[in-house]
């Protein structure tokens, strides 16, 4: 929030001089502009108009002052005392209410309104894939992803952050979609503005997507894989964070937060998206910690590496999965026209075999399970700011059978406004189990998405 000692010295050094205090009647303001709202309601232009007026008006009592006064009977010089006193009078209030106000815009008393933002963004979707099984085929239009964001700043060091979301238009029971709180923390700048702390439900510092994933920031109708199965993005916890930035473009991140939960038996055995507790009345036996070390230093580069180590992704004993740790590496370039995004994932679970095979999970299972990993690389090229085009190959090994796979694709993304994208691409994927490749597929997908 910026504040206006500016405006409020300059009411001082303006109010400091006699004539000016004689100015200040009560005509010079707008009717009930102090005194209805009080300071907290009188905005900066508001306070500029008064300034202007009281000096109009010390211009005109300065002409009456050099014109000589004419001789006045006693009872006339007592009069004029009077209206004289009463005149003070009024300047005094006035000039307190004033002070008041200068007072309030020094320490940042601008309204609500004024530190609050309100902003969002949507994507609609539309897939056309054909599987090497047409019981596999898809062939939909769905809304996504619609989001409000809401932040306030309480003053210059506090602030509030918070995002919801509907999801595929339509939430609850047999709905497709969901209503989901994906962001809700306050932010404190420490020592200095290169160091803040959050608490509260947040994003966590890992990937390229997590993060940042506005349809206008990426190319491709739909996100990555790798950052969709293995790190589970949009992957929020709630818990405690700090940042600290250098200025050399160095920066670092440490949060503690709520674990996976991820099931253990069943279809979804070791599945890690399945584990996001969202926060939602989430288990806090065992606490996850995830580390995140970023340089920005050159424009256009971004490195980064990060981890982050739960002590039981389950949440629960006895289940034969006793530690997981996420290892993600990536590079994001943008030099001129041509773009590059590199990352690479890795989980390493501990898992004991024996009592995961007495749960009844098929060793098949286990052999995927202990070893989920993904890498995916994307170059990109923009002819003009309004268009560019793209490929991306991924490859995924992850505990599903049906999630590992590699992709090719391509595609292209036109801004008729920065904040505005329309896309197409087409997409090819080849699964690397016998008993999945009824889901192998090519096909293309329509986008058109937006923030504001």
């Amino acid at each position: 929030m910026k504040s206006v000692p500016s405006t409020a010295s300059g009411i001082r050094r303006r109010l400091s001089p006699t004539g000016l205090l004689m100015a200040a009647l009560f005509a010079v303001c707008p009717p009930g502009v102090m005194a209805e709202g009080g300071a907290d309601e009188v905005s900066r232009a508001q306070l500029l108009q008064i300034i202007q007026r009281l000096e109009q008006r010390v211009e005109q009592l300065e002409r009456q002052q050099a014109t000589p006064a004419a001789a006045a009977s006693p009872a006339d010089v007592q009069a004029q005392q009077q209206k004289q006193q009463q005149l003070e009078q009024q300047i005094a209030t006035q000039q307190a209410q004033i002070e008041a106000l200068a007072d309030a815009q020094e320490a940042g008393g601008s309204s609500w309104a004024d530190r609050t933002s309100l902003a969002g963004y949507g994507e609609l979707h539309y897939n056309h894939l054909e599987a090497e099984s047409s019981a596999n085929d898809l062939d939909q239009i769905d809304f996504h992803r619609f989001v409000l964001f809401i932040g306030h700043e309480f003053n210059e060091d506090i602030r509030l952050f918070t995002e919801l979301e509907v999801e595929h238009a339509l939430a609850g029971e047999s709905k497709p979609g969901e209503v989901e709180l994906e962001q809700a923390y306050i932010e404190f700048d420490l020592f200095s503005d290169q160091a803040a702390a959050r608490a509260g439900l947040f994003l966590l510092p890992v990937g390229i997507l997590n993060e940042t994933h506005e349809p206008n920031t990426f190319y491709g109708v739909e996100r990555n894989d790798v950052e969709s199965i293995i790190i589970p993005s949009t992957w929020w916890a709630g818990g405690a964070g700090y940042t600290h930035r250098f200025n050399n473009g160095l920066q670092w991140d440490i949060a503690l937060h709520e674990g996976l939960a991820m099931p253990t038996t069943g279809g979804s055995a070791f599945r890690i998206r399945s584990g996001r507790q969202k926060t939602a009345e989430a288990s806090s036996e065992d606490l996850a910690v995830t580390g995140r070390l970023k340089y920005t230093g050159i424009p256009g580069v971004e490195v980064a590496g990060s981890i982050s180590h739960q002590k039981d992704p389950s949440q629960a004993s006895g289940d034969g999965l006793d530690r997981g740790t996420l290892y993600e590496a990536h590079v994001a370039l943008q030099r001129g026209p041509f773009g590059l995004r590199a990352l690479y994932a890795k989980w390493d679970l501990d898992i004991n075999e024996s009592i995961a095979l007495a749960n009844g999970v098929a060793q098949t299972t286990l052999d995927r399970a202990d070893d989920q990993q993904g890498w995916y690389i994307e170059p990109s090229w923009k002819f003009v700011d309004e268009f560019g085009i793209y490929a991306r190959y991924e490859d995924i090994e992850s505990a599903r059978e049906q999630d590992n796979f590699d992709q090719w694709e391509a595609g292209f993304n036109y801004w008729p406004h920065p904040n505005v994208v329309l896309k197409a691409d087409y997409r090819v994927r080849d699964h690397d189990i016998a008993t999945s490749r009824d889901r192998d597929f090519d096909g293309f997908d329509l986008g058109v998405g937006y923030q504001f």
